[in-house]
């Protein structure tokens, strides 16, 4: 049977953890619940109720919002984050309310990860855990997103904890309970990410002897089986069965295959949400530099560990990491920082753990010295992750803004619900956009391919359609005779001539200023 010690016993007092300190540890038990209420509080501060919705998120919403309809979804999405925010998409189109229950959601979601690491480690060392996880950028901006990778990371954190605590006390139900529900939360958002988080667990359980537990092996196939179940069976009714929805997502992910992503990960901790394709210069060493100095103290803790009896905790949450790292690192070909948060998650615990040893094995002068330099070290961490975050904010906030714009005027020009939006992505974002205006987006290429010219062009002889484009780039040929305008910034829309009446009849028409393309674009006509 696996022994790990509480943080109360006997031989863990001998190990690295004074007596005098870990008696104190019970008026300490607040800490995790500290910790969760201050991640929502910085969310509602930081990163603001007010920031519109992004490209992936007006995906996921859309799904059961009454205000736009549904766009389409591909093959790598699942359903989880539509479901996490149906309770406020399907009756208010409020963003800033969506946030603050997103914000609220994921301080429960952090405070119950830490809550199931109970006793396997001091208080003080899982709050810390949790608090440096919730101090990264990427934490605190998506927090509030509607997307799926943050609860990934909180479920897989869980996860960890209530297999180690089943492990250490197999008298325990609760834990048990606790693996299957994290487990098929992780795998409801993110099947496949499921998967490799928990990969260490089922080896564990299978390969392990004295780690052989039947019912936790029974509780995790159980929860990602009912967590991507939805999933599955979509495979087969939308997209050809499961190895072909495998396949179309590895396609659209730009195939998977071994690629060394490293590097794209590094610039993209600069605050760029999507580095695809990764170009342009590595960021200041400052940025990124924690990021080395995580693995490096999270593997320090591990000779303490093993003399503390408890070296199966470090070594599992440290193998769930990599795991979860792997398909990011290795296998494919752009970044996202988002990508990696259940990585961070499970890490976080065991940095956490070698800073609270370094300080509590330090006598003398050396302590005050030892705790100087790490309040020194995290005070220069949490200003880089602040700078990060507050200009990632800023131009998050006017690129949501400048598609409110385009929406509105799009409105203007005749463009108005029921309508259909379509283009070149790489262009103009139609899609965002489209859910901004409250219309059906629509692409005959590409990843998100879910109609045809001839289908568009059938539409658009009774729907206001809009090809939204850029300056100097050739229409498809059904709107070559339709009507150029400019929307907004680099933005402009070929007009169907359903929209184009539809401006004509708007109240106030008439007194609208005509609009002003610049010398030599072209007029949509061949």
């Amino acid at each position: 049977m696996m022994t790990i010690e509480s943080p109360d016993t006997p031989s863990a007092r001998s190990g690295a953890y004074p007596p005098a300190r870990t008696r104190r540890i019970s008026g300490r038990k607040a800490w995790p619940a500290a910790v969760a209420a201050a991640f929502v509080a910085a969310q509602l501060v930081l990163v603001r109720p007010g920031i519109g919705l992004g490209w992936d998120e007006t995906v996921y919403v859309s799904q059961f919002s009454g205000h736009a309809p549904a766009a389409y979804f591909s093959a790598p999405r699942a359903r989880g984050v539509s479901l996490l925010v149906a309770p406020i998409a399907s009756w208010s189109s409020s963003t800033p309310l969506l946030r603050v229950y997103l914000s609220l959601l994921s301080g429960l979601a952090l405070y119950l990860a830490l809550r199931s690491w109970r006793g396997l480690l001091p208080t003080r060392v899982v709050a810390l855990g949790g608090a440096l996880f919730a101090s990264l950028w990427v934490t605190l901006f998506y927090g509030p997103e509607a997307m799926p990778n943050y609860w990934v990371a909180t479920g897989g954190l869980a996860a960890v904890g209530c297999f180690l605590r089943a492990q250490a006390d197999r008298t325990l139900r609760g834990p048990v309970w606790g693996l299957a529900a994290s487990a098929a939360l992780m795998a409801w958002m993110r099947p496949t990410d499921a998967v490799w988080v928990t990969l260490p667990l089922m080896a564990a359980l299978v390969v392990v002897r004295r780690w052989r537990h039947k019912w936790l092996l029974v509780a995790l196939v159980a929860g990602l089986v009912a967590g991507a179940a939805e999933w599955v069976i979509e495979a087969y009714v939308s997209y050809g069965g499961l190895g072909s929805r495998l396949s179309d997502a590895s396609r659209i992910q730009g195939e998977l295959r071994w690629n060394n992503a490293i590097d794209d990960q590094l610039r993209s901790l600069s605050g760029r949400t999507l580095c695809r394709p990764c170009t342009g210069g590595m960021p200041h060493p400052v940025v990124f530099a924690w990021w080395f100095a995580v693995p490096v103290l999270a593997l320090a803790g591990l000779p303490a560990a093993v003399r503390a009896r408890r070296a199966s905790l470090t070594v599992l949450a440290l193998a769930c990491a990599a795991t979860a790292a792997v398909p990011y690192l290795l296998f494919i070909g752009y970044a996202a920082p988002r990508f990696l948060l259940p990585a961070y998650a499970l890490l976080a615990i065991p940095v956490a753990d070698t800073l609270v040893l370094l300080v509590s094995r330090a006598h003398g002068v050396r302590r005050p010295l030892t705790v100087t330099v790490l309040v020194v070290g995290l005070a220069a961490h949490l200003a880089v992750q602040g700078a990060v975050l507050w200009r990632l904010v800023d131009r998050t906030t006017a690129s949501r803004q400048g598609w409110a714009r385009t929406a509105d005027a799009l409105h203007r020009h005749g463009v108005r619900p029921p309508c259909v939006l379509t283009g070149n992505n790489g262009e103009a974002p139609h899609i965002p956009i489209a859910f901004y205006a409250g219309c059906a987006s629509a692409q005959t290429g590409g990843a998100d391919t879910n109609t045809t010219a001839s289908a568009l062009a059938r539409a658009a002889r009774r729907t206001p359609v809009a090809v939204l484009t850029t300056h100097g780039s050739r229409p498809p040929a059904y709107a070559r005779t339709w009507r150029l305008v400019h929307l907004d910034g680099q933005v402009y829309a070929y007009l169907s001539p359903v929209a184009r009446d539809a401006e004509a009849a708007a109240p106030g028409a008439g007194r609208q200023s005509p609009t002003t393309l610049p010398q030599g674009a072209r007029t949509g006509v061949r």
